[in-house]
């Protein structure tokens, strides 16, 4: 079992396990090096670099970095988190537990662009199968997401639903789905509704009847993985004080999901910010 568990590996995650390694706390980080950082060819407006650096050099910079100093790294996807006295983070293989954790894997994803998707937000359409589960019992209900994330939704429906499908919009499977869910393909046209969601339309003119659609597209993000801890949210960030802890006691937040300047410097702050309040969270406990 680690002092703490970070999730996401980019500069807010991986400045935060500088700070938590360096003062002698078991420190993992879960998450693949990656992101839209990996994707940027010229930084210029870093502190501490007279040429342009590109975002695979200052990842693999900082990934070296906090494994010289003990961080421990696993290249893997969260799919999930809860809280039973400490936290427990599930990737598709394995869980583990820390009793202090941080969200900081990047901004949230922007909701699919399907017709009638946010009119039904609330009432039919979730984003939570933890959260809301309850709510569909002996139900039928759909998953929209075709990766580990929407198995992992899925699953936490089966044992409550009558009736479990996965939507992929158009998207081959690449989770191994089992026999008990139905996998259907089909590109989505809109989903139907008025008060609640009716059904889903797809565009070869059939129709599916649902009364719930739990939107698992991707990979789970901070502020869904958030929302499974009722920590607050504002908007399509997580709410923190000034030591980057949410009202979840133990669970912090780091870097663009929480919001505010979208850049590397207030994601390497926000770090050092979280790591720093750990550190002396961890100590106050021990004592």
């Amino acid at each position: 079992m680690a002092d703490v568990i970070i999730m996401g590996s980019g500069p807010a995650g991986i400045s935060a396990a500088l700070y938590t390694a360096r003062a002698g706390l078991d420190t993992l980080v879960i998450g693949p090096v990656g992101g839209s950082l990996l994707k940027t060819n010229k930084i210029e407006n870093y502190y501490g670099f007279a040429e342009p650096v590109s975002g695979k050099t200052l990842l693999e910079n900082g990934t070296a970095q906090a494994e010289r100093v003990g961080v421990m790294r696993l290249d893997g996807e969260v799919v999930g988190i809860a809280y039973d006295g400490q936290f427990a983070v599930s990737t598709a293989s394995d869980t583990y537990r820390a009793p202090f954790a941080v969200l900081a894997t990047g901004a949230a994803r922007r909701a699919p662009k399907i017709p009638g998707l946010s009119d039904l937000e609330g009432r039919g359409v979730s984003y939570c199968a933890v959260c809301d589960a309850f709510f569909y019992r002996k139900k039928k209900v759909a998953v929209l997401g075709a990766g580990d994330y929407a198995l992992h939704e899925a699953l936490e429906l089966l044992p409550v639903a009558s009736n479990v499908t996965i939507l992929t919009d158009g998207e081959k499977p690449a989770a191994d789905f089992p026999e008990d869910f139905t996998v259907e393909t089909k590109k989505i046209s809109s989903l139907e509704g008025g008060a609640t969601l009716e059904g889903v339309q797809f565009e070869d003119g059939s129709r599916l009847e649902t009364a719930g659609l739990f939107v698992a597209l991707g990979v789970a993000g901070s502020v869904d993985l958030a929302r499974k801890l009722g920590a607050q949210t504002k908007g399509t960030a997580i709410a923190v004080d000034e030591h980057r802890q949410t009202n979840i006691p133990g669970l912090y937040a780091a870097g663009d999901c929480t919001g505010g300047l979208l850049q590397i410097s207030k994601a390497v702050c926000d770090g050092a910010v979280a790591g720093t309040s750990i550190v002396k969270a961890f100590r106050a406990a021990k004592h």
